[in-house]
Order: C-alpha cells, then sequence, then structure tokens
C-alpha cells in the first residue's frame, strides 16, 4: 500500500514538472515573439548597419477619383433653323466625321418658295437702284422733284433690307446666295458638320419630319476632353491651378496620362468635394467620355521622420523596421509607410523617433532571420 502511494505520488510530482517546464517555455516564446538575439559573428555575417531616422519634408500623394468629361463647347447638337424632311443620312452613333462632312440631307417645299422668294427681292432690288440713280440725276438738274427723288430712294432701301434679310435665312441653311440663281434652285439642304469629332447620338431617320427645335445629331470633339476629379475639402487647400496629376484607368493602372489642373470650383458638392477640372497633356484614344478614372497629386508636405527603404520590410501584410533595444537584440515594430522619396520612405510608428536604433541596411536578411528562428 505505501508502495503504491509513492508511485502515485510520482506520476503527480512528474505531470506538474512538465507542465511548469511547458508554461516557463511558452512564457519565454511570447516575450521573444518580436524580439531577436544575434551573436557578434552573425551581425557581421549579415552585414547589418544600424542609424538613425532622418526627419525630411517629403512629398505627399493625394488620391482622386472622377470621370472624364468632355466640355460643353466640345458638344455640338446639329439641328437646321428651318423644318423638313430626312432624305438621307448615313450617319451612326460612333462613327468619325471630319469638318465640312455631309451629315444628311433634308427636303422641304418651303426652301424653294425661301430661294425664289430672294432671287425676287434681288431683282426688285436691281430695278429700284436703278431708278434711284436716274432720279438722283434728274434731281440734280433740277428735272424732277426732290420728294420724287427721296421716294426712290425709300424704295431701293426697302428691297435692300428685304434682300438681305432672305440672303441671311439662306446663308442658315447653308445655302450660298453668290451662286444662286433661277437654274440652281433646289428643295434640298445639306447639312455638314461644323467640326471634327466623333458621333454620339442620332436622333433621326430616312423620312422622319424635323422640326426647327429638334436635334439631329450630337457630336464631340474628343480631343478636349478633360478629367473632372473629385477632392474632399479637407484636401482642397492642397491643390493649385497649374499642378500637375498623373491619372490612370482601373483597367491599366500602369499606363499613366500626364495632366495639369485647369480649374478648382470652390463650390462644394452634397458630398462636401469640390471639382477640379484637369486638362490631359495629350489626347489618347483609351479615354473615352464617362470613363471612371483615378489620379495622383504630388503636394509638398510636412517634415515627417524617414528611414532608407531598406529598412522597411513587410511581413504578414503588415510593415515593420528592426529597431536595436541593446545586448545585440532587435525588436520588430510595427509602421505605418508613407510616400517615398530620393530612396527615403516616410513612416510613422508611436514607438520609433529620430533618436531611435534601427537597422538601416540588409534588413530583409535580418527579418529571414527572424523566420528562421535565429538559425544562420
Amino acid at each position: 500500500m505505501k508502495t503504491y502511494i509513492i508511485t502515485i505520488f510520482g506520476l503527480l510530482l512528474l505531470v506538474s514538472c512538465n507542465s511548469d517546464k511547458k508554461n516557463q517555455e511558452k512564457e519565454t516564446v511570447q516575450k521573444q515573439e518580436n524580439t531577436i538575439q544575434l551573436s557578434n559573428e552573425q551581425i557581421k555575417n549579415a552585414g547589418l548597419v544600424v542609424g538613425n531616422p532622418e526627419e525630411r519634408t517629403v512629398k505627399g500623394i493625394l488620391q482622386l477619383q472622377g470621370t472624364v468629361t468632355v466640355p460643353p463647347k466640345s458638344v455640338v447638337s446639329v439641328s437646321i433653323p428651318l423644318g423638313g424632311y430626312i432624305k438621307k443620312t448615313d450617319l451612326m452613333a460612333g462613327m468619325h466625321v471630319r469638318k465640312g462632312q455631309l451629315l444628311a440631307v433634308v427636303e422641304d417645299m418651303q426652301y424653294i418658295q425661301l430661294q425664289q422668294d430672294y432671287l425676287t427681292a434681288k431683282e426688285k432690288f436691281q430695278l429700284a437702284k436703278s431708278e434711284y440713280d436716274r432720279q438722283k440725276e434728274l434731281n440734280a438738274k433740277k428735272a424732277s422733284s426732290d420728294k420724287l427723288y427721296e421716294q426712290t430712294a425709300t424704295e431701293m432701301q426697302t428691297q435692300r433690307i428685304y434682300m438681305s434679310s432672305l440672303a441671311q435665312k439662306l446663308s442658315l441653311l447653308g445655302i450660298n446666295v453668290k451662286t444662286l440663281s433661277a437654274s440652281n434652285i433646289s428643295k434640298t439642304v445639306s447639312i455638314v458638320s461644323p467640326i471634327n469629332g466623333v458621333v454620339s447620338k442620332v436622333n433621326v431617320n430616312v423620312g422622319k419630319y424635323i422640326a426647327p427645335t429638334d436635334m439631329l445629331f450630337e457630336l464631340m470633339e474628343m480631343s478636349d476632353i478633360v478629367l473632372v476629379m473629385n477632392a474632399f475639402e479637407k484636401d482642397v487647400h492642397l491643390l493649385s491651378v497649374g499642378q500637375t496629376v498623373s491619372a490612370f484607368t482601373n483597367a491599366n493602372p500602369s499606363k499613366k496620362f500626364p495632366a495639369k489642373i485647369a480649374y478648382i470650383n470652390r463650390s462644394l458638392n452634397d458630398d462636401r468635394a469640390a471639382e477640379v477640372i484637369c486638362k490631359v497633356n495629350q489626347y489618347d484614344s483609351a479615354l473615352i467620355p464617362g470613363l471612371f478614372i483615378n489620379a495622383e497629386a504630388e503636394f509638398e508636405n510636412e517634415k515627417a521622420i524617414t528611414v532608407p527603404e531598406d529598412a522597411v520590410v513587410r511581413w504578414q501584410g503588415k510593415f515593420f523596421v528592426f529597431a536595436l533595444s541593446g545586448n545585440n537584440q532587435y525588436k520588430m515594430a510595427a509602421v505605418e509607410p508613407g510616400t517615398t522619396t530620393d530612396g527615403f520612405r516616410q513612416i510613422k510608428s508611436s514607438a520609433i523617433d529620430k533618436s531611435s536604433k534601427i537597422v538601416i541596411k540588409n534588413a530583409y536578411t535580418l527579418l529571414m532571420t527572424f523566420m528562421n528562428g535565429g538559425d544562420e
């Protein structure tokens, strides 16, 4: 019986010792979870260099989002001042057109009447002018009364005004009155493109009657596109007219479109953001109106703590630097990385300041050593 009790006591003591040993090992791992201690030989072989962070003026990057837009002056709605029927058109949305290119042919009886009225008015003006010249000569010889002379002058001016007004109406239809004669009166008028651009809308078809208020086509001059970006009120003061931005699309972030800020709308919208209008340096066909686009604007930031780029390592999706805590011990300190300027990266961390000693060279070698448990 005594032997049995001693055996049980021995087993309990063994379990207790093993448990204390595991707890001690666990505590040791936790204490050294973010710290590694190296020998002088390991430090030498790894080529570690320790230095202090520097306070530098760095450039900040402001992220902007917006869309590609065509300014109002580059969007043309094509219409006709007089109604008529569409006789011919070959346009489809997306087609490119040149300035002066035929867009459509419109016909109507009133075009004939307008040309007839102009030619009639022109003949009457010529007759009134001849009579005026004759009365002027007679009046100079006192062979005609002043009253008759004045009446012929008034009649000539009346016919001139009527003829000129009809000429202006015909010019709105694209009819050249200088070449108009009784032999070339036409029942159709041609509508031509006023710009080089792309057809964005087609609202007519052959045989359709269009009124003077109807828009036939909408054209866009694509080479004059702009980027309308949004900047939140807290960031507007960082932007200025003439500032350079680098734009890119979601589909191809590596392709950059250099642009400059042309205007800043200081009136905030419902989202507490201001519109920033940017003009691209060179038109690219990839910039389609309505396309969502991103942009980065550089600005001079305040002074910040910076370290060489090699000092910052990435592990498990987070960024760290190795701080020397004495006795060849290096502790991983989490940092929030910022912008990179001239080989130095901005960092933010409550554990790092200008007086800290950190690894500024071969930090990734130290990370590999740390991940291997200190074996080199």
